[in-house]
C-alpha cells in the first residue's frame, strides 16, 4: 500500500481512540517497548488486555492521524516483538497476540499493528510489576473493583463434554469399559446396589449421568467409547506416558487411548512405583515406602481429564522421570483463584471447565469434587517428608510436579522434629526454602510463629525451628543465613581501612561479601556494604578522595 492507502485502511479500521484502541507515535523503539512505566508499550498491553483486548497502532502522531512511522527499531522486529511483550508482560497469553506490519510502498514508513488479546480466566496482566488500565484516554494503574471483577471471573464457557454424538449408540462403547463403570458406580452410590442388577446399559447410563435421555455425550464417550470407535471424539483426545533419563532424554513413551476410564489403569502400570527407603533420627530401621502412594498418581491423572480443555485438540500427558519425580500436564487454565485457595480453605470450587464430564467421573468415583483432593496429595507428600506438589499454571497449561523422594534432607528433619506444623504451615515455609516471595500477610503470620527471620529480601528459618533438630549443620546454616550485626561488620571493614591505609571498593566486597548472610543475592550484599560505608562516611570515620577508594579520616 502507499502511505495514502495506509492512511485510508487505518482510519476506516481504527477511526479514533479509544479503551479498545491507542495510537502510538513511538518513532524510536529503543525506550519505548519496555522503558518508562505507564508511557511504554508494554503498559499499554497490560492495560488493554485487563479490559477487552484491542489494538494498538505504532508509528502513527496521536491527535492527528499522520503517518510518521517508525525510524529506529532498534533491535525489534515484527517477530521478535512478541516474545518481548510475553516476556515483559506476566500472564499475557501469547494465543491470540498478533503484530503486523506495514511498510508504505511509497514512503518506505514503517507502521505495526499490535492486536492485544483480552487476559485469560482470573489472570491479570502485569507489566512493572503492576496491573494498569485505561480509563477514557488516561492509563491508570488498576483499580480495586477492576481487580476484583477479573479475580472473581465465573467460567461460563460452552462445555464441550455435554455435547450429544449424534450418531453414536451403545454399540459403539466398550463392554468392558461399561461392566468397570457399573462396578465403581456402586461403590459410590452404594444405595443402588440392590437394583443396579436389573438396569440395562441405557438405564444405567442415564443414572450415571453419562448420557441425556439414553443419548451418547462426548463425556460417555471419552470414559467409556470403543479405541475404534474414537473418531467421533478427535484423534487427539489420548494420554502419552513417557519415560526420560535424568538428563530428559527420551527413553520409552506409550499412546493411551479412550475408554480413559480403563486407560487410567494402563498408565498406573506404566509407572514405575518402587520401594524407597530412608531412616529416621533415633532409630537403625529405615521406614520403607512405595515412591508414590496410588493416590497421588491418580488423582492428578484423573483431574488432568476432568479438567482437560478438548477444545483445543491437545493430548494429557504423564512424564515420568528416572531421577523419581512426576509430571502431569495438561492445556487449560487452572479455573481456581489459586492452588494455595483450594488446599487451604478445602472447599469445592464452583466452577467447573467440564462440569458434565466432572459429575460423571464423581459418579464413577474417579475424582473428588468437594475440595479434598488437591489438599490430600498435599497430605500424602507431608507425611512422608517428601517435597509438596509443585504447580505450573502458566502457558494456558496446568502441568503438576510430584516428587518421589526426600530431596532436602535438612528441610525433612525440621519438619520431623516439628510435629506440630500443620500443612498450612509447610506450605509456607516450603516458599522460604524455595526462596519464593511471600507477601506481607503471610510474612506476618510466619514471623508470628517464630518460623522465620530476618528481613523481607533476606528471609531464613529461625533457630526455633532448628534447635529441636539438634543437627549441627543445620545450626551452623542458620549461623551462616543469620551473619552478624550491622555493628560487627562496619568495625572489620574500619579495621581493614585502617591497616591498609587505601582500601578500593572492590577489595572490601571481597572481605565482607563471604562474611554476609547466604540467603542474601549478590546485589543485595553489594548494596548492604554499600549502606556500611555510607554509615561510617556520615559518623565522620571515613573518606572517600579518590573514587571508589576509602581511607581512615584524620582530624
Amino acid at each position: 500500500m502507499t502511505e495514502l492507502e495506509l492512511k485510508s485502511f487505518l482510519k476506516e479500521n481504527f477511526p479514533k481512540e479509544n479503551e479498545n484502541c491507542d495510537w502510538k507515535e513511538y518513532k524510536n523503539l529503543k525506550n519505548s517497548i519496555n522503558g518508562s512505566e505507564g508511557d511504554d508499550l508494554v503498559s499499554y498491553v497490560s492495560a488493554f488486555s485487563n479490559m477487552e483486548g484491542g489494538h494498538i497502532v505504532i508509528g502513527i502522531e496521536d491527535k492527528t492521524f499522520e503517518i510518521v512511522g517508525i525510524q529506529n527499531l532498534h533491535s525489534y522486529n515484527s517477530e521478535n516483538i512478541k516474545l518481548t511483550l510475553v516476556k515483559n508482560c506476566i500472564n499475557l497469553s501469547s494465543e491470540n497476540l498478533e503484530i503486523s506490519e506495514y511498510i508504505t510502498s511509497d514512503t518506505k514508513k514503517i507502521v505495526w499493528i499490535v492486536k492485544v488479546p483480552k487476559h485469560s480466566f482470573r489472570l491479570p496482566v502485569y507489566a512493572h510489576k503492576k496491573a494498569w488500565q485505561r480509563i477514557g484516554d488516561s492509563l491508570v494503574r488498576m483499580t480495586n473493583e477492576r481487580l476484583d471483577t477479573i479475580l472473581n471471573e465465573n467460567f461460563n464457557k460452552e462445555d464441550w463434554t455435554k455435547v450429544i454424538i449424534e450418531d453414536a449408540t451403545i454399540n459403539d462403547l466398550d463392554e468392558e469399559a461399561i461392566k468397570k463403570a457399573r462396578i465403581e458406580f456402586v461403590k459410590r452410590n452404594p444405595k443402588y446396589s440392590e437394583e443396579i442388577e436389573s438396569w440395562d446399559n441405557a438405564k444405567f447410563l442415564n443414572k450415571a449421568i453419562l448420557t441425556i435421555r439414553g443419548k451418547i455425550t462426548r463425556a460417555c464417550f471419552i470414559l467409556l467409547g470403543k479405541q475404534e470407535e474414537e473418531h467421533f471424539l478427535d484423534s487427539a483426545v489420548k494420554i502419552r506416558w513417557n519415560l526420560k533419563t535424568i538428563d530428559n532424554q527420551d527413553k520409552d513413551f506409550e499412546i493411551f487411548h479412550i475408554p480413559f476410564i480403563l486407560s487410567v489403569d494402563e498408565v498406573y502400570k506404566k509407572i514405575r512405583n518402587l520401594k524407597y527407603r530412608y531412616l529416621k533420627e533415633g532409630t537403625l530401621f529405615p521406614d520403607e515406602v512405595l515412591r508414590y502412594d496410588p493416590f497421588v498418581i491418580r488423582e492428578p491423572l484423573n483431574n488432568a481429564i476432568a479438567h482437560q480443555d478438548y477444545s483445543e485438540k491437545s493430548r494429557i500427558n504423564v512424564i515420568e522421570f528416572e531421577d523419581d519425580h512426576l509430571v502431569f500436564t495438561n492445556y487449560g487454565r487452572f479455573i481456581p483463584k489459586s492452588v494455595e485457595d483450594v488446599v487451604l480453605h478445602d472447599s469445592p470450587e464452583e466452577n467447573y471447565r467440564n462440569p458434565f464430564l466432572v459429575e460423571a467421573m464423581r459418579n464413577l468415583g474417579m475424582i473428588e469434587t468437594q475440595g479434598g483432593g488437591i489438599r490430600k496429595v498435599f497430605n500424602f507428600q507431608k507425611q512422608r517428608f517428601f517435597p509438596l506438589p509443585e504447580y505450573n499454571l502458566s502457558e494456558n497449561k496446568v502441568k503438576v510436579t510430584i516428587t518421589g523422594k526426600v530431596i532436602n534432607e535438612e528441610f525433612a528433619k525440621i519438619l520431623i522434629n516439628n510435629p506440630e506444623i500443620t500443612l498450612e504451615d509447610i506450605i509456607l515455609l516450603d516458599k522460604v526454602q524455595k526462596q519464593v516471595q511471600l507477601s506481607l500477610d503471610e510474612l506476618k503470620y510466619l514471623r508470628s510463629k517464630k518460623f522465620i527471620e530476618g528481613r523481607r529480601n533476606g528471609i531464613f528459618l529461625s533457630h526455633d525451628l532448628i534447635k529441636k533438630t539438634g543437627n549441627k549443620e543445620l545450626l551452623a546454616e542458620y549461623v551462616r543465613n543469620k551473619s552478624f550485626d550491622n555493628d560487627y561488620y562496619k568495625k572489620l571493614i574500619l579495621e581493614y581501612i585502617a591497616k591498609s591505609e587505601k582500601v578500593k571498593r572492590s577489595e572490601i566486597d571481597n572481605l565482607v561479601i563471604p562474611k554476609l548472610s547466604e540467603v542474601l543475592s549478590k546485589k543485595q550484599k553489594k548494596d548492604k556494604i554499600r549502606n556500611f560505608l555510607f554509615a561510617l562516611g556520615k559518623e565522620g570515620k571515613i573518606v572517600s578522595r579518590e573514587y571508589a577508594t576509602w581511607e581512615i579520616k584524620k582530624d
